[in-house]
């Protein structure tokens, strides 16, 4: 999906939604039994003067995220000062808890918060045909913002928008800038020569690349551009519908090219035990020379960040061809799957309705989408000029990314937002970390995924 540079035309905001009908108490003399009960009705200013309360997951947990947590802060502080009598409770929860967890259980029991952190493409369109989604059409139609986005595809289902994305990513290596003018290197063009600088890197007994295999996402991005690569950029789109196999020749050597990468030393060494903080850590440190992470990780060579020790040593390149491979092979992993959703419920309440209204007009706009870009790294989801973007960028490795991406002639979504969640669980919490750790080989991988992806493809039939 190519992003478009548009400019954001200033907006000006609809009026809040009138309240009608808020709970008014009704009750008068004559229904308590005659005579003056003294109880007034109350009247809509005592309604709205009364506090209420909105319920807010969001997953702006730990270190690396506290610049994106103080922008929800500030979104969340101007909405209560617009909504009277409103206060929000904030629930800070892990991005895969969240989702694959308290979220779905949630669901399930019908009690979902009023505002959650919510993964667009498969999840936000299993919510909405279950009927659990606020359908937002209406509002960002009222706001003037619905055509504002890069792309709303990943939260739309049946015509109409049950969610917004707050940014974009992208994926590829981060690299020590310091060590490869050291070595006298450029980024690799071709794959031979990342795999020669690979080696090279072992040779000094550095860490060619950080690794932390815990949680299973964090290698599956490497893998995921790796399949990409051999197998071509449009191969897991085909994965639901049949059309292609998990055990295909070209998956196959996908896999069998990052069990080699492993068995060679090129990860740190002992990565299933290592948590995703830890990534960061090898490459700030360092001991690893490259970092396969996404666009967000630039957000932490900032100053008073984690890696500010790195500040004008870092920088960013695509994952280069593969000979033979299959497809574009500048293609690279982009998307905007990340954002808000709101609970149907909140329909029912006309007060807590505004105040979504309210807190989507605050976070979703010019502003908010410069300071994602500016202080946390995040790409913009929404449509900016050309000289915007550029005007905005401050730093070298921000220029550096957005050159990149801008190089790819194509991109592809990540594949957990391709395939049913079943699948997701099966190579994220079994076959990689199986892979990884010599328990199973990329002939067998395949043929797990594919089996579990057939039974997930009957389940829909």
């Amino acid at each position: 999906m190519k992003r478009s540079l548009m400019l954001l035309i200033s907006l000006c905001f609809a009026a809040s939604l009138a309240l009608s009908g808020c709970g008014s108490d009704n009750k008068s003399a004559g229904e308590t039994g005659g005579g003056s009960s003294g109880t007034e009705p109350k009247t809509e200013e005592a309604q709205k003067a009364e506090p209420f309360e909105l319920t807010l997951r969001h997953t702006q947990v730990g270190q690396d995220k506290e610049k994106r947590f103080a922008i929800l802060q500030d979104v969340v502080k101007k909405t209560e000062g617009e909504i009277e009598g409103l206060t929000f409770k904030l629930d800070g929860v892990e991005s895969d808890v969240n989702r694959k967890e308290k979220l779905r259980g949630e669901m399930a029991a019908g009690n979902p918060p009023d505002i959650f952190d919510l993964f667009g493409s498969p999840d936000s369109k299993v919510y909405a045909k279950e009927g659990k989604l606020l359908d937002l059409t209406p509002i960002i139609e009222e706001l003037g913002i619905k055509d504002k986005f890069s792309s709303l595809e990943p939260f739309t289902y049946e015509g109409k928008v049950y969610g917004l994305p707050i940014g974009g990513s992208g994926e590829g290596f981060f690299y020590n800038k310091e060590y490869y003018d050291k070595k006298g290197w450029a980024p690799p063009k071709t794959f031979a020569e990342l795999e020669e600088q690979l080696a090279a890197i072992k040779a000094d007994g550095k860490v060619p690349m950080a690794a932390a295999s815990k949680a299973g996402w964090v290698p599956l991005m490497l893998t995921n551009h790796l399949w990409s690569r051999y197998a071509g950029p449009d191969i897991t789109n085909k994965f639901a519908t049949g059309e292609a196999k998990w055990n295909d020749p070209n998956m196959v050597k996908a896999f069998a090219k990052h069990k080699e990468w492993v068995d060679k030393g090129y990860f740190k060494k002992g990565e299933l035990g290592f948590e995703y903080a830890e990534y960061t850590t090898q490459f700030t440190s360092g001991e690893a020379i490259l970092m396969y992470d996404g666009t967000w990780k630039s957000s932490v060579f900032k100053q008073g960040e984690s890696g500010e020790g790195m500040i004008g040593k870092v920088g960013f390149f695509n994952l280069p061809p593969v000979d033979g491979g299959v497809g574009d092979q500048t293609a690279l992993m982009r998307d905007v799957n990340n954002g808000y959703g709101f609970s149907s419920a909140v329909s029912k309440d006309p007060r807590k309705l505004e105040a979504v209204k309210a807190f989507i007009k605050n976070m979703f706009n010019e502003e908010m989408q410069i300071r994602g870009l500016v202080e946390d790294g995040v790409l913009p989801a929404m449509k900016l000029d050309a000289s915007v973007l550029e005007s905005s960028i401050t730093d070298d490795l921000m220029k550096q990314i957005v050159d990149v991406l801008n190089t790819a002639q194509s991109s592809f979504p990540a594949f957990d937002s391709l395939v049913q969640a079943d699948v997701t669980t099966e190579i994220s919490n079994i076959q990689i970390q199986k892979l990884i750790g010599n328990q199973t080989t990329p002939e067998k991988m395949g043929e797990a995924l594919q089996k579990a992806q057939e039974e997930a493809n009957s389940l829909e039939e």
